[in-house]
């Protein structure tokens, strides 16, 4: 067995393609096949199904994959240690994001980081709280970029507090207030993120005694702009995620303060490599800075 071969099956599980893995390891398909084909015959199991939708695991390809990514992850944090030692500064940092902090602050991160560590590569898998925590806790990303509180038992540390705020379109009724009370809330019909995004609205309802009255439940955030916009309901988002907000919809405080908490989190984080304790530490130090932000 060897480490390579683990690369190339943790690859193929990852992009759900023999010919994406290829490509992205610089292989031939018939390479990544012939590696897949001996792994599966060193253990005497399949490990993939192959089908017209591409590729999945079997049971016991699943039930090998944790030990795979964990041996992938000790020989990188091994690698950049050995660097480390060495004065050097190299590593593969992976990092699960949603969509506003990808917007919002990693442009302005990923470019001053690489400046200063041009030889840590950073890599990006972009989803909802649901699915980063779950790439945290399987060892898919190093850490992640969550809403405290998380559903799992995560080390996390807080970098901001962004306020949730109400939107609806400029003909609506309560588009001249700057405050919207929770009792009218009740009252509306309300356009919310999908399931995987509305923990920090689910959780201000539930203590505010609302039940919402859902109209629609949408993964884009342009989408759901667009519904206000079109008089389809309000909604109540992040701070950060009213960018390219349009012209035509207002924007009003809740009756109370209330905060989504940005945070990072990762299984723990003082076994984590040295190019990703590196980065957190540029990015503890970048949050913590005020001149970062700005308020709509």
């Amino acid at each position: 067995m060897s480490l390579a071969k683990f690369e190339i099956f943790n690859t193929v599980v990852e992009l759900g393609s023999l010919t994406k893995a290829g490509e992205t390891l610089g292989l031939t398909q018939s390479a990544v096949s012939h590696a897949i084909a001996s792994l599966e015959s060193e253990w005497g199991f399949s490990i993939l199904t192959r089908g017209r939708a591409g590729v999945n695991l079997t049971s016991n390809g699943e039930h090998v994959l944790r030990y795979i990514r964990e041996i992938l992850k000790w020989n990188e944090e091994m690698v950049q240690e050995i660097a480390n030692i060495n004065g050097l500064e190299i590593g593969v940092v992976r990092i699960g994001t949603f969509s506003s902090v990808s917007a919002q602050w990693l442009p302005e991160i990923l470019g001053n980081f690489s400046e200063l560590y041009p030889s840590i590569e950073i890599k990006l898998l972009e989803g909802d709280y649901d699915d980063i925590e779950y790439w945290i806790s399987n060892g898919i990303v190093d850490f992640g970029f969550v809403s405290i509180p998380t559903s799992y038992a995560f080390e996390v540390i807080s970098l901001k507090k962004d306020p949730m705020l109400c939107i609806l379109s400029d003909d609506h009724p309560l588009a001249h207030q700057s405050e919207i009370s929770f009792e009218k809330i009740q009252e509306e019909q309300l356009i919310m993120s999908k399931k995987g995004s509305d923990n920090d609205l689910r959780r201000i309802l539930a203590e505010n005694n609302v039940t919402p009255k859902i109209k629609f439940e949408l993964a884009d955030d342009q989408a759901i702009f667009s519904m206000v916009q079109h008089g389809m309901g309000i909604s109540i988002l992040p701070e950060m995620a009213l960018y390219r907000i349009p012209n035509n919809v207002r924007i009003l405080n809740l009756e109370q303060e209330n905060y989504r908490t940005i945070g990072i989190a990762a299984t723990s984080f003082k076994t984590l490599a040295p190019a990703t304790k590196k980065f957190i530490e540029y990015l503890k130090s970048w949050a913590s800075d005020p001149t970062h932000f700005h308020s709509i």
